[in-house]
């Protein structure tokens, strides 16, 4: 991708945006709003306008619900509290990372998105209601891809749903609260295995201040040294960054 096609934060961000309107049919296929009234002046909104404003105030939810931020900010919660390191590093922290690893896992998706549905749009090479047709796409098929059909399938039986014939026939009522189901299973199963070693030296600094007879000292002084010296010395971060990122199916571009 050469560098005058390469989306910004604000392009990216106006990306995701697109996908909230995958949920309101009706207000995208719209026309346009009526003029509004203001001290006996006449404004007109457009829709674009309102889409736009209704998108800003969407994203945090769109960050939470449709993307691989809530595995990673699991497993990073879960990390630190295996390591017994209270609140370090602090939650301002953790959410960072959390967030710009998300970025990069999602950068194919939010890329296919900019260049396939905003950009045309932007251009007025494709009207509104197509460039939402043309962004859900990317971020379906990325749900899809994390989500198990136990969970499709349950979600599906409790709204009643039936007639679902292919993965794209899914709708977005149900997709959400199963891929969220899918990514809190997946978070907490990267994060029992996380916990083993922890629990292993937990277990063995306990068994020798026991067998010392040093029953008033706490095991947790003694082992969170150790704990973060084993984390240190196999290169923690890099690992599960690179267990985190690699976890993810990320579906192929055409």
């Amino acid at each position: 991708m050469s560098p005058h096609t390469r989306p910004s934060l604000n392009f990216i961000l106006f990306s995701v945006g697109f996908l909230t309107f995958g949920l309101l049919p009706d207000l995208a296929l719209a026309q346009g709003l009526p003029a509004v009234n203001v001290q006996g002046s006449r404004y007109s909104l457009t829709l674009e306008l309102l889409a736009l404003m209704t998108a800003l105030t969407l994203l945090p939810s769109l960050l939470l619900m449709m993307t691989s931020f809530v595995r990673i900010i699991i497993v990073m919660s879960l990390l630190r509290t295996a390591l017994g390191t209270a609140q370090t590093p602090p939650n301002q922290v953790l959410v960072g990372l959390a967030l710009f690893l998300t970025f990069f896992i999602m950068a194919p998706v939010l890329t296919q998105v900019y260049e396939t549905a905003l950009l045309p749009y932007l251009q007025q090479q494709i009207p509104f209601d197509r460039a939402i047709q043309i962004a859900e796409q990317p971020i379906r098929a990325f749900m899809l891809a994390q989500t198990r059909e136990d969970d499709i399938a349950m979600f599906a039986e409790l709204s009643r749903v039936s007639n679902i014939a292919t993965p794209e026939a899914v709708p977005f009522s149900t997709l959400v609260p199963a891929f969220i189901t899918s990514e809190l299973k997946s978070a907490f199963t990267i994060g029992f295995l996380i916990y083993i070693p922890f629990v292993v030296i937990d277990f063995i600094v306990s068994s020798v201040l026991m067998s010392m007879g040093m029953m008033m000292l706490s095991p947790m002084m003694i082992s969170m040294p150790f704990k973060l010296m084993l984390f240190v010395l196999v290169d923690g971060w890099s690992l599960i960054m690179g267990s985190l990122a690699a976890s993810f199916v990320i579906p192929a571009i055409p």
